[in-house]
């Protein structure tokens, strides 16, 4: 089975980040063939500095690398680097009703939180639903809040399906996994808008400070705690291993344990996780040829299956060009 997924290069990538995709990605790299992109023209509807852009760009792949992502199992590629994907995204919407993208949640989310409403972010579903497409995907990680995109791509392949009369599409599927929503300090989602993340390689220190900072209610030291809905724990649950919440859920059960000892448990939990991965990383990043060279060989992989698909789409639709005309 193929997996594809991508990350946008719009900041600094977060606990939120890395337990709502990048965790399940590496954890399935032994599982299916995997696709992962980092989605740098995504990023131009907020991400408008090329310097900025250049950067947070390689510190997508910096972070995969770091975190345990094996070039040699799958395929890691810049976006930009499979210019099948735009040409796709022309063909997909001419096929594509307006009414469809006008539904799109994710769209009016980021018009009310101030987001210009540009025709990027408005055919942001199209560009998604050719990134999916053009490399013939049969699962797409998603979180609860991404599914739509995934069955709007589901749509859009069969519309063009039905058009020109060929089974060019196939029809991908979402893939859930158990972080559907990561809390961020505030108890919302987290997210880079929000201010609320937490940074996957910031220092030790910020990093804890970030942590002892996370909202909490205002039950007594002595009382029993609810660990439900306390938003240490739901991060806690994500990272720690099976006995270790089951301790700390006891804990909270019995009373007696403050907030501050359970985020003092979270802060050395994400330390443990991530404390290897930012040695590792800190080595990648003085070594820039190996990671363009990673690059560069992850698009060529991708290209590869991305030229095929789209002969066969250009052939179905009526579109010529050189490269594709018979000899």
């Amino acid at each position: 089975m193929r997996m594809l997924s991508g990350i946008q290069p719009s900041g600094k990538l977060h606990l939120g980040n890395y337990l709502g995709a990048m965790k399940q990605h590496i954890e399935q790299q032994n599982e299916h063939e995997g696709f992962y992109f980092i989605a740098n023209y995504h990023s131009l509807t907020t991400v408008q500095d090329p310097d900025t852009l250049r950067k947070w760009t390689r510190d997508v792949a910096l972070d995969y690398l770091a975190l345990g992502l094996d070039p040699e199992k799958v395929a890691l590629f810049r976006q930009s680097d499979i210019s099948e994907v735009l040409e796709l995204t022309w063909l997909l919407a001419t096929v594509t009703g307006k009414g469809l993208l006008e539904r799109a949640t994710s769209y009016k989310d980021k018009i009310n939180k101030g987001l210009s409403p540009s025709m990027g972010l408005f055919c942001y579903p199209i560009l998604m639903a050719a990134d999916i497409l053009i490399y013939r995907s049969d699962l797409v990680p998603v979180g609860k809040d991404q599914v739509q995109h995934v069955e709007m791509t589901q749509d859009m392949a069969g519309y063009f399906n039905s058009t020109f009369g060929r089974e060019v599409f196939k029809r991908p599927e979402p893939m859930l996994n158990e972080a559907l929503i990561v809390p961020g300090i505030d108890g919302q989602k987290m997210s880079k808008s929000y201010g609320n993340a937490i940074d996957l390689f910031d220092t030790p220190k910020r990093t804890r400070k970030r942590i002892m900072s996370i909202k909490t209610d205002s039950t007594p030291v002595e009382a029993p705690k609810s660990p439900e809905t306390c938003n240490v724990f739901s991060l806690y649950k994500l990272m720690a291993t099976g006995d270790e919440v089951k301790a700390l859920e006891e804990r909270y059960l019995a009373g007696g344990m403050g907030y501050g000892e359970a985020k003092e448990l979270l802060a050395q939990v994400v330390e443990r996780v991530l404390g290897p991965a930012r040695e590792r990383r800190e080595k990648l990043e003085a070594d820039h040829d190996y990671v363009e060279d990673v690059l560069l060989a992850g698009a060529a992989k991708a290209r590869r299956v991305a030229s095929q698909v789209m002969t066969e789409a250009r052939d179905a639709c009526g579109i010529i060009i050189a490269g594709d005309m018979p000899k």
